[in-house]
């Protein structure tokens, strides 16, 4: 199983990106989805997760601004940011979880004061 983020770039504070990250080798359903970011110097911590019946989960300090969503049917997750801080500047990496666990290489995202 593969998975390729992408979206991710410089944008300013207030603005907003969409990450994509599709799968091949295998398919989203029946599967968790989820977004995790690491910033310079911390832990990779969880952005957001998306059940196959479609609960979500947010860290308290996206809730309001990132939604995450998936299309089962083109196998690609998304997370839509909106408002944008410079705090959110970090690599956003994909993940995949069903009888396994798949990570994707991780796209950067900097955010400007």
């Amino acid at each position: 199983v593969q998975l390729q983020a992408s979206g991710g770039g410089l944008v300013q504070a207030g603005g907003s990106l969409r990450l994509s990250c599709a799968a091949s080798g295998s398919t989203f359903s029946g599967k968790v989805f989820a977004w995790y970011r690491q910033a310079p110097g911390k832990q990779r911590e969880l952005v957001a997760g998306i059940s196959s019946g479609g609960s979500t989960n947010y860290a308290d300090s996206v809730k309001g601004r990132f939604t995450i969503s998936r299309d089962n049917a083109k196998n690609t997750g998304y997370l839509q940011m909106n408002s944008l801080k410079p705090e959110d500047t970090a690599v956003y990496y994909c993940r995949l979880v069903g009888s396994g666990s798949y990570w994707g290489q991780g796209t950067l995202v900097t955010v400007s004061s």
